[in-house]
């Protein structure tokens, strides 16, 4: 199996010293099945006077950081050995009684998976989308409606980066034929939620295969797709590049709302023209043995 070394740098620039409120951090990779965490570092400069870890309800590492220095910067650099293994998605794994939507979940998993088939932001011009990738009398293969959503999304949307906060709402993505990866994954789940599929946000990195390891260059903070299929699990299907499974995607954050998953974000003191800059650095690396 592949060990990805992380290393993810974000430094805010200020006119003069401001003082530093409470700072939360989701950059640490989940410990799943198919990735392990196997050596971590946080460099927090000016030194946190109290930093702390815990995991929220989605098993989701969160670190909170509280400053009693001022500075002129404020900067944060992580690092990761992660043990990564690549996994696919074949229809044959799906459970019997899903091979064919509609179908139902087990009632032993319909509790834990309720608020992720709840829709957050319903839309008829959704639900009219999703309802295209099913046969005239409401059918489907699971495995192909799983698959050409994916795959038409990418090939459909224009991919654009989108430095705004939030996400686009699913019906302007859709109207626009265009987004973020963040906005293409909540059209996608919000589309599989119109026709009753567990999905959710997942935020994390991107590893791209051929990059050069010079420079802090290669390799994105990227969103993507769960859904859940019975006789396998959580999936991933990153409709930004069409692909299906796991492969070169690095999960830190799964939420069943995108505004759960914000990788870094906090409070500072001072005015707002002190503010002068943010700027984000990621490189994502196959590790050397």
């Amino acid at each position: 199996m592949p060990i990805l070394a992380i290393r993810h740098i974000t430094t805010y620039y200020y006119k003069k010293p401001v003082a530093f409120g409470e700072h939360r951090m989701m950059l640490h990779p989940r410990d799943d099945g198919d990735q392990k965490v196997l050596e971590r570092e946080l460099v927090i400069t000016p030194e946190p006077s109290q930093l702390s870890w815990t995991r929220d309800s989605h098993g989701n590492h969160v670190a909170t950081a509280h400053f009693a220095d001022q500075a002129s910067e404020l900067r944060f650099e992580s690092k990761f050995h992660l043990d990564h293994a690549p996994a696919g998605f074949r229809g044959a794994d799906i459970a019997d009684f899903a091979w064919i939507y509609p179908f139902a979940y087990l009632a032993e998993d319909r509790p834990g998976l309720a608020r992720n088939i709840a829709p957050l932001f319903p839309h008829a011009s959704v639900d009219r989308w999703a309802a295209t990738f099913l046969r005239a009398d409401g059918s489907a293969d699971t495995y192909r409606l799983l698959v050409d959503m994916t795959q038409t999304i990418k090939r459909a949307f224009e991919h654009r980066a989108r430095h705004e906060k939030g996400t686009q709402h699913p019906a302007l993505t859709l109207k626009l034929a265009s987004g973020s990866c963040r906005d293409v994954a909540v059209l996608m789940i919000e589309a599989l939620r119109s026709l009753g599929i567990a999905a959710r946000f997942v935020s994390g990195y991107l590893h791209l295969a051929d990059d050069d390891d010079d420079g802090l260059t290669g390799g994105n903070t990227h969103a993507w797709v769960q859904v859940y299929v019975p006789g396998l699990g959580w999936v991933d299907f990153d409709p930004s590049s069409g692909t299906v499974g796991n492969q070169n995607l690095v999960r830190v954050a799964v939420v069943h709302d995108p505004r759960h998953a914000i990788p870094l974000h906090g409070t500072w003191i001072g005015r707002a023209s002190d503010h002068l800059a943010m700027k984000v650095a990621v490189k994502v690396t196959l590790a050397a043995p």
